[in-house]
């Protein structure tokens, strides 16, 4: 028997980069997953096949999780397809290339909504049918700028990262009564396409050089959040798994 079959799993923004990886892995351990996307419905469509071709049931459910009201519905379709929800993990994120001298208050809202407001949103929902049944797993994808700052800017990027730790540990001490745990998984440099967009291939090359074990994989990413919602992590919250190579210890 896998570690998680049978178990239903939300990955938010998991139609590519480090969400698709996750919902993967999450499937190959035998989780059926909701493929959560805003804009890539083909992207998300593809992920759904790839899931269903590991013998695991999957959708995909279009919602902007910043927005409550979409969060609120897309838990509704989730309840009405499986019944339950075992495991949540918020991955959906962006950034913009811009230092602090360039950044608006529109753009600054913008990240801050969709890094950290989604991840209340959607712990809350999740928390509300978890408590009910008296377990559940929670997994936040921070950064490893959380622990060292971010370069060339990206202050928005940074901040709702490090928010995402004082998230966790004080939803960890909430969930704690009703049988969930909540975690965060910080990735340093893994190679996915929004890294790419952001910093383009000579840059990326010259940070993953300096990565004692190189340049990240999203499936070192989804191993990592796999064990936490496995029997592996049934005693660890309020933690945080540091998934960069060796490129900063704590």
């Amino acid at each position: 028997m896998k570690d998680l079959e049978n178990k239903v799993a939300l990955v938010t923004g998991s139609s590519r980069g480090l969400g698709r990886g996750i919902a993967l892995e999450l499937a190959r351990q035998g989780a059926n997953i909701i493929v959560n996307y805003n804009s890539s419905e083909k992207q998300a469509q593809e992920v759904v096949k790839k899931i269903q071709e590991l013998n695991c049931q999957a959708i995909a459910i279009k919602a902007d999780v910043s927005d409550e009201k979409s969060v609120e519905d897309m838990f509704g379709q989730i309840i009405h397809k499986f019944g339950h929800i075992d495991i949540l993990v918020n991955n959906a994120g962006t950034t913009k290339a811009q230092d602090i001298f360039s950044t608006t208050l529109d753009d600054w809202n913008r990240i801050i909504k969709t890094n950290l407001t989604s991840c209340f949103l959607c712990s809350r929902a999740a928390m509300k049918e978890m408590a009910a049944k008296k377990s559940g797993r929670i997994v936040n994808i921070s950064s490893i700028v959380a622990r060292r700052g971010a370069l060339y800017g990206h202050v928005h990027y940074a901040a709702t990262k490090s928010g995402m730790f004082g998230f966790t540990k004080t939803l960890a001490r909430t969930a704690a009564p009703f049988g969930i745990t909540v975690n965060c998984v910080a990735p340093g440099i893994i190679g996915t396409e929004l890294l790419f967009e952001t910093h383009g291939a000579e840059e990326v090359e010259k940070l993953s050089s300096g990565v004692p074990l190189g340049l990240g994989k999203v499936e070192d990413v989804g191993l990592a959040v796999a064990y936490l919602c496995g029997p592996g992590g049934r005693y660890i919250t309020g933690a945080t798994i540091d998934v960069n190579g060796g490129m900063c210890f704590v």
